[in-house]
């Protein structure tokens, strides 16, 4: 376990902060809330884990406008932090079906 600001990760739960950070729509605030990390320690953690040339391109991706990575850029009817259609996720535990 590796610790990012004042939050140890298992490998389980870094890998789950990075699908969260790679995906456009998840925001910052989203990770927060699950996993209690800013949005510095997860660029941290992403930058830590990914080869160089990825992280400038998720980097960039997150910086170009397109990316929705703030819940302030995003549509305000918009008010979840996942897609209906993804499995049920309650503070990052899968919900067996």
């Amino acid at each position: 376990m590796k610790s990012f600001g004042t939050k140890s990760l298992t490998d389980a739960e870094k890998d789950r902060v990075i699908e969260m950070a790679w995906e456009d729509r998840t925001p910052f605030e989203a990770i927060t809330y699950q996993f209690g990390l800013t949005e510095a320690e997860t660029i941290a953690l992403m930058r830590a884990t990914l080869k160089r040339s990825s992280f400038n391109l998720w980097r960039k991706r997150v910086n170009s406008g397109i990316s929705q990575k703030h819940a302030s850029k995003r549509n305000s009817e918009i008010s979840r932090f996942k897609c209906t259609l993804q499995r049920q996720i309650t503070l990052n535990k899968i919900s067996k079906r």
